[in-house]
């Protein structure tokens, strides 16, 4: 993977998420959480209108072996963060700042004036970025997440203004 003499950051391309990705997001989410969604979960996302999504691709590599993706959905002026993952190898390397300000100006495009994303209160990287999107917290879900182990964290709702 190519990487920028000044920076540790990879050179990915983003792209739209399509059906023929199921099986990466799949693999991807794998590495990243303790129950991962089946390519069959995937596809059935994906296949429906109000929901888009990215992956962050090696630059001159197949889409096979991407990075990272995010999973959006939208409908009637409110969109959500379904799933964002990146592979462990790649995480603070800006992949998942480039990914959610995709879904962002996909969100904004197709009319969404909010959006929602749910995070694990001990995922301090990913509470911190979405700090720093204007994300706030609105909400909790006590013992949302199991991990490994058999413990159970809370989940964040958070809640970003698009307008």
């Amino acid at each position: 993977m190519a990487f920028n003499l000044f920076s540790r950051q990879p050179q990915c391309l983003i792209l739209a998420i399509g059906m023929q990705d199921a099986r990466t997001a799949s693999r991807i989410h794998g590495e990243a959480f303790a129950r991962a969604w089946g390519d069959g979960e995937f596809e059935s996302l994906i296949s429906q209108q109000s929901v888009f999504g990215f992956l962050a691709c090696p630059e001159g590599r197949a889409r096979d072996a991407a990075a990272g993706f995010v999973l959006s959905r939208e409908a009637a002026g409110e969109a959500e963060i379904l799933s964002i993952g990146i592979s462990p190898k790649q995480r603070r390397s800006g992949l998942g700042w480039r990914l959610m300000l995709s879904a962002i100006t996909e969100a904004k495009r197709r009319g969404a004036e909010e959006m929602f994303l749910e995070v694990d209160e001990t995922n301090i990287a990913a509470v911190s970025m979405y700090r720093k999107l204007d994300f706030i917290k609105v909400g909790e879900r006590s013992a949302y997440y199991a991990q490994q182990g058999g413990a159970r964290t809370t989940a964040l709702v958070m809640r970003c203004d698009l307008r």
